[in-house]
């Protein structure tokens, strides 16, 4: 007897961002013989936006889990295929009985009814991920083709016997890499970079500086951690500084805006979502809250604590970091003073705060300690003049000077 036609269903891996076009694999939580149900979460993938986990759609057993974890691949690629639960039950049984030992029967005599042994089947090993011939990646490859190199008689240290970067460079004649460590820069950190590099070499950037008294900010701060309406909030400068920025964008509302270079035209956005930019362990996040704009002051700090934590847990989704319209980069907590920031890409300005520190201040004819803060708005010079940056950032500047501005330019 033959043994049925085995079908596969095979998974690909989605496009779980927006126009991305490759993911990491970070973990597999099933191997093959595992059995799978629909909406059961089977692998945890890093794009270049998020850690997102991977639900399958489909009941079954797992067949081949086809690339191993670290593994980079293109969207659409297939990575783990899953048999019908059916048809494996019915190929497992009909191996059985072929394995089973056959007798011959003799006229008149029927076979031995007595305990059988049967020999125990051995389950196919699922096939490894790539074969001896294929146990280095692409770029792998092309390195070892730039130097000259002979993949077969290059020592493999990599997982599984793959053959890394640093194998084929030690094997290049004087050359070694026991002195240095090499970070491989791919997700977050490599969107980040390339996402940099266009900004910087896209939009004409502008920095303007402002060194601003904010110690009635301080003191504002102190009074907000004690009112009822913040019980639970974390109540910080960011907050007012973020207060600050929104206020300034409401009263020139033509900064929150993009510039279309295949129309040439300036597109002002309606909606402020705000960028906040967060050091995390893979890397910087820009998550965004979405209509800022239209929060209190209260619901923007509960807003703005859960998106740090988030972000800081690892747990940031790509709804969260699309959309964004301008960015604060609050390098103060570094004890940072200042720098001149590069724009997210498509935004037409980020704010950067510094450290407050107290300082030698001169209010009326005296000098006095005060709590100091320099802003450094950057700007793109296509559809931001030198006018409305100046504007927005003495604007942001005088609310956190006198918070009372909140209420007075409402």
């Amino acid at each position: 007897m033959g043994s049925p036609t085995m079908q596969l269903r095979e998974f690909e891996m989605p496009d779980v961002g927006e126009g991305l076009t490759e993911a990491t694999i970070l973990r597999w939580f099933v191997g093959p013989g595992d059995r799978v149900t629909d909406g059961m979460t089977v692998c945890e993938v890093e794009t270049a936006k998020a850690v997102v986990e991977l639900p399958i759609p489909f009941d079954g057993v797992v067949h081949e889990i086809r690339y191993p974890e670290s593994s980079t691949v293109d969207i659409g690629t297939v990575v783990i295929t899953v048999a019908d639960e059916g048809v494996t039950q019915e190929a497992e049984r009909i191996l059985a009985e072929e394995d089973e030992p056959k007798q011959a029967v003799l006229v008149g005599y029927g076979v031995t009814t007595g305990a059988r042994e049967r020999r125990p089947r051995r389950r196919p090993s699922p096939p490894p991920p790539v074969d001896r011939r294929t146990l280095a990646k692409p770029p792998v490859r092309r390195l070892a083709r730039d130097l000259g190199i002979e993949l077969d008689r290059v020592p493999a240290t990599g997982p599984g016997g793959l053959i890394t970067r640093d194998d084929v460079r030690n094997a290049v004649p004087g050359e070694s890499t026991m002195d240095e460590r090499r970070i491989p820069v791919k997700g977050v950190r490599r969107a980040t970079a390339e996402a940099m590099v266009a900004s910087a070499f896209t939009a004409p950037h502008v920095t303007e500086f402002l060194t601003v008294d904010v110690t009635r900010t301080m003191r504002f701060l102190e009074e907000l951690k004690a009112d009822p309406d913040f019980a639970g909030l974390r109540v910080t400068p960011l907050l007012m500084v973020a207060k600050a920025f929104l206020t300034a964008v409401r009263r020139h509302p033509e900064i929150n805006a993009t510039f279309d270079a295949a129309h040439q035209e300036i597109v002002v956005k309606d909606r402020v979502n705000l960028g906040i930019a967060a050091a995390t362990p893979r890397g910087l996040l820009v998550p965004n809250v979405k209509d800022a704009h239209t929060l209190t002051l209260p619901r923007l700090a509960a807003a703005l604590g859960e998106l740090t934590a988030t972000a800081r847990a690892g747990r940031t989704t790509p709804a969260d970091l699309a959309g964004g319209t301008l960015t604060i980069t609050n390098i103060g907590v570094f004890g940072v003073d200042s720098g001149t920031p590069i724009l997210n890409p498509g935004e037409a300005v980020i704010l950067a705060a510094g450290a407050i520190k107290r300082q030698p201040w001169v209010v009326g004819d005296e000098v006095r300690p005060r709590h100091v803060c320099t802003l450094a708005l950057s700007f793109d010079h296509r559809l931001v003049d030198g006018e409305l940056g100046s504007r927005v950032l003495a604007d942001t500047g005088a609310v956190l000077e006198r918070p009372k501005r909140l209420l007075t330019w409402s």
